[in-house]
């Protein structure tokens, strides 16, 4: 495994948690697998382990993506991960309301309802 791998699993391990972690590699296969180890070694080892922006704006940037481009269940993921990161929920309902006037209301209410349901099941509402 290589380094920039080794550094992006374990970045995505403090991210999204080693429950997530165990849940991806026992769902790891040969179809998938280059496309994990792809995300692992650089959107976790490379783009999230760059120092320019802390993890928090990292997740609130994923999180307007996101919704952007209507990607429900990376929006799941990754309101957790803003919440592993430190984003408060108040933070997390102001990026997704900044979505509205740039990616329209279906996408906005589409990411507040997952939000709502992420947010939920964490008791944070």
């Amino acid at each position: 495994m290589t380094e920039k791998r080794e550094r992006g699993r374990r970045i995505l391990t403090e991210v999204l948690g080693a429950d997530y972690m165990a849940k991806r590699d026992a769902a790891t296969n040969d179809f998938n697998a280059p496309i994990r180890r792809f995300s692992e070694e650089n959107a976790f080892g490379d783009i999230w382990a760059r120092p320019g922006l802390e993890r928090k704006v990292r997740s609130m940037l994923c999180l307007a993506m996101l919704t952007a481009l209507n990607r429900p269940h990376e929006i799941r993921m990754h309101v957790n991960s803003a919440i592993n990161n430190g984003c408060t929920v108040e933070e997390i309902q102001e990026v997704l309301y900044q979505t509205v006037a740039y990616c329209g209301i279906p996408a906005c209410i589409d990411s507040f309802r997952i939000a709502e349901d992420v947010l939920g099941e964490r008791g944070l509402l």
